[in-house]
């Protein structure tokens, strides 16, 4: 242990004439490990929401879509055999995307029509998970009767339509005849429900195997684009870079980042802004260090005289109140660190905060732990300490040790 780390600890563990500068100084500590453990709190329960969010997000849209400046896309083969030979796509399906309209019992909705192939689609989203009771191979439905189709259990609730309905599709485009384009429209049998758990989904859409949505919309062997799962999600971009420089016009990719870039990016300001704003608690912990290393100064004024006069240089004597002021910050940001994980494997286990199912699309706090968010803030934590240590430091070095021992 160095002569400035020995004498750190001890002014730290020694009585105070004073009883107030021991109260400061357990104030800073505390100061600085509610700072901390509300970071790491908030922080994981907005990682949770942001992991969670993705999870429903990306299980009912692909990692990255292929589409065509001319609308649909026809040689559906060549352009997958293309993409898959793509380092880092996995798989591939082609899907129909499209506007219609819903009656069941007398009930419209509008809807989004969702063409899938069950063979595939599994292998490129994570929809079976999300349908109650069923999964995609339910589109297929009978040979005898209506063809199947999934719903969203929400748009079930506002039409009144139940598995086992037949419910009516209505298409805008419709079908062009001799008498001029008529509206489109074909009966479907609800074979099951889909939740997500966002009503911005569950509301409108509505899940048809490819081949009946080409039926129904006069495609022929056209579909609307290519979804695509990448390995690494945070490289979509780049991976649909090289995939639309490689099949050329008309062909372009939208990747998931920018199919969602105005939630993930409010998502991504508001955990910087409460970063931000919960790093105040820490600044007033740090506060709290400069009184206290103030006072202490003023108390140990005649030590201070007597190890310049030993011999202890002015670094030295700056280095000792240094590190008690580091040690204090770090006694906080520990304590923080274990509270706040606690806290946060306290939440994950028992989930004792509910929150209502019918405003939120979770009923409880999702909490979620970042190794990058837990460096950041002890980093942060620290770095504020220190900073709070130089002035009293500073001041301690430039006692005079005549001046100080002059009237002893």
């Amino acid at each position: 242990m160095s002569f400035e780390t020995f004498f750190s600890v001890r002014y730290l563990k020694a009585k105070r004439k004073q009883g107030y500068i021991s109260i400061i100084t357990g104030i800073s500590i505390l100061g600085i490990m509610i700072g901390v453990m509300a970071l790491i709190v908030v922080l994981a329960v907005m990682n949770g929401f942001r992991e969670d969010l993705m999870k429903k997000i990306l299980g009912v849209n692909s990692h990255l879509l292929i589409l065509s400046y001319k609308g649909g896309i026809r040689d559906t083969e060549a352009i997958i055999k293309k993409a898959l030979e793509v380092d880092g796509v996995l798989s591939a399906t082609p899907f129909i995307y499209s506007q219609v309209m819903i009656k069941h019992a007398g009930n419209i909705s509008g809807a989004i029509l969702r063409g899938l192939d069950p063979a595939t689609a599994g292998t490129v989203i994570n929809i079976d998970s999300m349908i109650k009771g069923g999964s995609l191979t339910l589109l297929k439905g009978s040979e005898t009767g209506p063809q199947g189709a999934i719903i969203g259990s929400e748009l079930s609730r506002q039409i009144g339509a139940l598995p086992g309905d037949t419910v009516t599709l209505v298409s805008p485009i419709g079908k062009l005849t001799p008498l001029g384009r008529v509206a489109n429209e074909d009966t479907f049998k609800v074979e099951a429900l889909f939740e997500s758990g966002m009503y911005e989904y569950d509301s409108s859409m509505v899940f048809l195997s490819l081949t009946d949505a080409q039926d129904f919309l006069s495609l022929g062997d056209e579909v609307t684009g290519i979804e695509l799962k990448v390995k690494d999600i945070d490289a979509s971009d780049t991976i649909g870079g090289i995939i639309q420089d490689k099949l050329g016009y008309p062909y372009w990719t939208k990747d998931w980042k920018m199919m969602n870039k105005s939630l993930f990016s409010a998502l991504k300001l508001e955990k910087v802004t409460m970063f931000i704003i919960l790093i105040m608690i820490v600044l007033v912990g740090a506060l709290n260090i400069i009184s206290s290393l103030v006072m202490l100064v003023m108390e140990k004024t005649r030590d201070i005289a007597i190890l310049r006069t030993m011999g202890a240089s002015s670094k030295s004597i700056m280095y000792i109140f240094v590190f008690q002021g580091l040690f204090v910050g770090l006694i906080g940001t520990l304590l923080g660190l274990v509270f706040g994980s606690f806290l946060c494997y306290l939440l994950a286990r028992y989930k004792f905060i509910e929150l209502p199912p019918d405003v939120y699309y979770i009923s409880t706090l999702p909490v979620r732990m970042e190794w990058f968010d837990i460096v950041s803030i002890a980093l942060a934590a620290l770095i504020i300490s220190f900073l709070a240590t130089i002035y009293p430091s500073w001041h301690a070095s430039k006692v005079n040790p005549v001046e100080a021992l002059r009237y002893e």
